[in-house]
């Protein structure tokens, strides 16, 4: 019995640790009370301790159980940060948590544009809330160098953002950058920090990112990780985002769309994780004179073809013939004005001399 004791003490302990690594606080959570009866809701239940409940109920232990809800947290709306698309905050149970490490992934390095350029959208939504504060962007020389530095004048006059409200911290290896975001996560000074890396590296692996995590919650603070030409691996973070370039749709004019003109930059957002656990795609329209997203629905006219990924798409079939229908097989052969002379022939073909 005193074995037992202890084993549902550590079980209980364990599945109160994995609910705070996974966001998922539990609606109720309970130690088992030796002697207590066992109550789901408020009604009590008979039976034994069995395993394979559903998913929503852990399985009871001893003459008490322990009930983890595996739905969402109640949290209040102020700890999300919200991008104006209703569909996509409902998506993410609230929109972006304003305290945690939030990823937003690039598959290939001609994204990086795209994911740096969303990276400053919601820096310009946090930068409404968090007034007076700076966002301390942190990368390598490698990712600076590679990618560039975000244009002052476009900052003010896209996304609002002063250049006075963005500072950049230079590291020269990934360890050093990982370390300054560390620090830099837990001061309030700062009303967001980013963390630009490229490629997959083992120093980013789940110890690394739930350290940021933590530091992330503690201060109440977002802490953004932009990674590029990556392959998506486990992290710390709620919220994962896979952004790329969208076709940017025709200028609307009061006449109607502008034929051939280029509009507003656009963004495909897929999330690939979420504290719902729900798959979505997602046009937006960054507008730069609200400095806020807009929803696209209506087909979009790509002003450059996109190539598939790594390979380019097939022609349209019709029905135009490269040549034109012959009467009969008699009508295609040769003449004899129409054969190569010798000096004309491939070399390969021609009979190779010896001695």
């Amino acid at each position: 019995m005193a074995m037992s004791a202890v084993a549902r003490d550590t079980v209980f302990a364990l599945r109160r640790q994995i609910a705070k690594i996974e966001g998922t606080l539990p609606e109720r959570l309970e130690a088992p009370v030796p002697g207590a009866p066992r109550t789901i809701s408020g009604r009590a239940i008979p039976g034994k301790v069995r395993s394979g409940l559903p998913s929503g109920i852990a399985e009871p232990t001893g003459s008490g159980v322990t009930i983890v809800r595996r739905g969402l947290a109640v949290a209040s709306p102020d700890a999300f940060l919200h991008t104006g698309i209703e569909r996509l905050d409902t998506a993410l149970g609230g929109g972006l948590p304003k305290a945690a490490l939030s990823e937003i992934h690039g598959l290939e390095t001609r994204d990086a544009g795209t994911v740096a350029g969303f990276a400053l959208s919601l820096a310009s939504l946090i930068l409404k809330q968090k007034q007076g504060l700076p966002v301390l962007w942190i990368g390598t020389a490698e990712i600076f160098r590679e990618a560039g530095f975000p244009y002052a004048r476009g900052l003010h006059a896209l996304f609002g953002i002063e250049p006075e409200q963005l500072l950049f911290s230079e590291a020269p290896k990934l360890l050093d950058a990982l370390w300054i975001a560390e620090e830099a996560a837990r001061m309030t000074a700062f009303a967001a920090v980013i963390l630009e890396i490229r490629g997959s590296s083992r120093l980013l692996d789940l110890t690394a990112t739930r350290r940021l995590h933590a530091r992330a919650q503690a201060a109440g603070r977002p802490v953004l990780l932009l990674r590029q030409a990556g392959e998506a691996e486990p992290t710390a973070a709620p919220v994962r985002l896979i952004v790329s370039a969208a076709p940017a749709a025709s200028r609307e004019t009061l006449a109607g769309p502008l034929a051939g003109s280029i509009g507003r930059p656009a963004f495909t957002v897929d999330i690939g994780k979420s504290r719902t656990a729900l798959p979505g795609q997602f046009t937006l329209e960054w507008n730069p004179d609200e400095h806020a997203f807009a929803e696209r629905t209506e087909n979009s006219v790509a002003v450059v073809p996109v190539p598939l990924r790594g390979t380019d798409p097939a022609p349209a079939s019709g029905a135009v013939l490269a040549f034109p229908p012959v009467a009969s097989p008699a009508a295609i052969s040769p003449t004899a004005g129409d054969q190569p002379s010798r000096q004309q022939r491939p070399a390969h073909r021609s009979p190779r001399r010896t001695g």
